[in-house]
This record gives structure tokens, sequence and C-alpha cells, in this order.
């Protein structure tokens, strides 16, 4: 085990992409289109360790009223931040309600794993969440470059990206394109969407490389790097998508570079790579740049 720049059990907690229940029936359409032609991955089933099976969540849930202070008093909890990040896909009232209870919460960001780090404006923005973009920045989010493109905000944008050249190349969370945030503000964006097209280089393709069928079985496992509860991965993968997640998170998809080696999406300069004993794998390491944990393949 190796913790050569940071301690590995602060920062390689992970999930992927989204599937918000609340979230299905307006954006199913926009979706299936923009999967077509943009970086956003089809949702799958997260790999997920339910609370009965033992397993620890991270972060923990915030600690109940009337309990003595959490160590990380006067810092909101951590919690928090995930949840006002996670519901920002979403779920309007709880936005609501959660920004009522903790004003600040509204500016709130989250790292989802290895620096993938996400504002609720931002989760709002690539979602296509109008009502609950605005209401971030009535309660003070700063807005953004992508909540402009989503707001179908042309003037600002246009001024934005006078000021910064080649800005609309920028990815915002999860890596998602500057064009995908303008599509999927639908008509109201429509001016954005129709200006970025005469751009030609707001939602260039990323790299994802196919991997041979027998490859892709062999990465499926668990690979544990430490005696800690939470100390080793899950790979699981699908005909179309690599994911994986640490115990007790859940899965982050990876974009095959070649050769098993890969980088989480939103985190370019990570890689994770598998490595083989004859042709089966039998190990991983993640690098940040420098090698941070090697995990074996166990099961």
């Amino acid at each position: 085990m190796l913790h050569t720049r940071r301690h590995f059990i602060r920062i390689v907690p992970t999930l992927g992409a989204f599937a918000v229940p609340a979230l299905a029936a307006p954006l199913a359409s926009a979706r299936a289109a923009l999967r077509q032609q943009s970086t956003l991955p089809t949702p799958q089933p997260a790999t997920r360790n339910p609370q009965s099976s033992g397993e620890p969540v991270w972060p923990p849930p915030e600690p109940a009223r009337g309990t003595p202070v959490d160590e990380s008093f006067p810092s909101l909890h951590e919690s928090l931040a995930k949840e006002i990040v996670g519901v920002s896909h979403g779920n309007l009232p709880r936005v609501r309600e959660l920004v009522q209870q903790h004003p600040a919460l509204a500016k709130a960001s989250f790292d989802w794993g290895y620096g993938d780090f996400e504002t609720a404006l931002g989760a709002a923005a690539h979602t296509g969440r109008r009502e609950i973009a605005q209401l971030l920045i009535e309660n003070g989010a700063p807005p953004t470059l992508f909540s402009a493109a989503m707001l179908g905000q042309l003037d600002l944008l246009k001024a934005f990206l006078a000021a910064t050249p080649g800005a609309q190349r920028m990815r915002g969370p999860h890596s998602i394109s500057l064009m995908v945030h303008a599509k999927l503000g639908g008509p109201p964006a429509a001016a954005v969407v129709a200006y970025l097209e005469s751009l030609g280089d707001a939602d260039l393709p990323l790299k994802d490389e196919p991997i041979d069928a027998a490859d892709r079985a062999e990465l499926d496992g668990r690979y544990g790097f430490g005696d800690r509860r939470r100390d080793s991965f899950i790979v699981a993968t699908t005909p179309k998508q690599v994911g994986i997640a640490r115990v007790g998170a859940e899965s982050r998809f990876l974009r095959h570079l070649g050769s098993l080696e890969f980088h989480p999406v939103g985190a370019p300069a990570v890689r994770i790579r598998f490595e083989r004993d004859g042709k089966r794998v039998a190990a991983m390491t993640v690098s940040d740049p420098d090698l941070i944990v090697r995990g074996h393949k166990v099961s």
C-alpha cells in the first residue's frame, strides 16, 4: 500500500453519473439524443454497499441534532455538501429546504473522486434544471460560464468568451462539455446552441478507446489495497462502460486511453492502470500523478 502524496482514505471516494429519478421524465429524450454526440455517460446502476450489509458509507451521515459537536465544526458537515450537490440534479423542494436551513449551501461544492469537483449550481446547469439554478443564484451561488449556457444568457456567454478565448473548450463536472449544458437548456438556450455550433469546438469528443471483450471480463472483480474496511475497489463492466467504486461509495465511469490505462470521468490527469500476470489481470494502480495506491485482485 502506497500513499506518496496524501492520505488515500480522504481523496478516493467515487461517483460516476447521476441517475436521479426526478430527472427521468423531463430529460430522458434530451439525454438520449445527446449521448449520440456528447460526453454524457449512459446511466447504469451504481455499485452500492447497502447500509444493511454493514459496509461503511462515505461520507458518514451528518450527526443528529442534540449530539456533541462534530469534529467538522465550524465547517458545515461534508455530508451536507454532498447532499446539496446531489439533489441539485433534480430535487427542487429539497434544494429549497437545504438552502433555507443553511444559506451558505447555495455555494457548496463536492469532490466526487480524484478531484472531479462539482458545485450545486454546476449540477443544476448540466441537467437543465433552470428553477434550481435560479434559486441557487438568488441565494448567492456565483454564476458561471456553464450556468449561462444552460440559462440561455447569450450576451454574458459571448462576453466571457471574448475575455477568455478558447473557453468554449472547457469542460464542467464529469467532463461534460459546454455544448451539452446549452442543449439541456432547451428552447431558451437555442441561440446559445447556435452560437456554440458556429465556433465548431464546444463539444469535442473525448478519447475512449474500445476494449476487447476478453479484457473487459478480466477487469471485473474486487481489488484490495489494505486492511481497513474500505480498503478495496469494485470494478464492474458493461458492454459499453467500465465502472469503479471504492467500498461504500457509488460507481464512477472510466475512459479507456488504451492498453488498459484509464482516467476517471472529470479527472483527465488521473491514471488508473490494470496490470497483467500473463493473460490474467492481477492488480491495478491509481496515480495522480504520483503512485497513490496499488491494489491486488482478490476476487
